[in-house]
């Protein structure tokens, strides 16, 4: 897995072991941060990862200049796969929560400009985040939400959402939380 954009373009990050995990693929997020460098000048942005995973949209962040990243992620053996990296890496902009994502949102105080969820693409409750986010107003003013699902999820009725994004089979859904 490699590192699409930014001041790290090219760095490779390693997979961990035996992993179940399915990164979003480098076309696919190398057009997602084409597409988000239209909406964001990165090193101003607070940014959260849900459903992190490997970390990579996490790294692509950073790698782009965005200095506040918290990344969620339920999995105890994917978490402490990614701190090791962060700190292999010696970056300290990435703040890692182990915690279920649905609850983080409900508990969380902060505010972001973007907010990326890339839960399992069988995961039932998919449907559930785009309303989770708005009610508990996770995004500043004009914030981002990017989802990324499967084609069997379609969000067009909701109110917030403002795009749709086909690369193959990753599907990205836009919503914005209009001020």
């Amino acid at each position: 897995m490699r590192i699409t954009g930014g001041q790290n373009r090219g760095h490779t990050i390693p997979v961990p072991p035996k992993s179940r995990i399915r990164p979003t693929t480098d076309k696919a997020r190398e057009a997602l941060f084409n597409i988000l460098a239209n909406h964001f000048n990165f090193e101003d942005i607070n940014a959260l990862d849900l459903f992190a995973g490997t970390g990579i949209i996490s790294f692509e962040l950073f790698s782009r200049g965005c200095r506040n990243i918290t990344s969620v992620e339920l999995y105890r053996q994917q978490v402490t796969w990614l701190i090791k990296t962060i700190q292999k890496l010696n970056i300290n902009e990435i703040t890692i929560h182990n915690a279920d994502a649905f609850r983080f949102i409900k508990k969380t105080d902060n505010h972001y400009n973007l907010a990326f969820a890339d839960p399992p693409y069988n995961f039932e409750r998919t449907t559930q985040l785009p309303g989770l986010i708005f009610e508990n107003n996770i995004l500043k003013d004009n914030g981002l939400f990017v989802l990324e699902h499967s084609k069997q999820f379609s969000f067009n009725e909701n109110p917030y959402f403002i795009d749709l994004k086909i690369y193959g089979a990753v599907h990205f859904s836009f919503f914005k939380n209009k001020p």
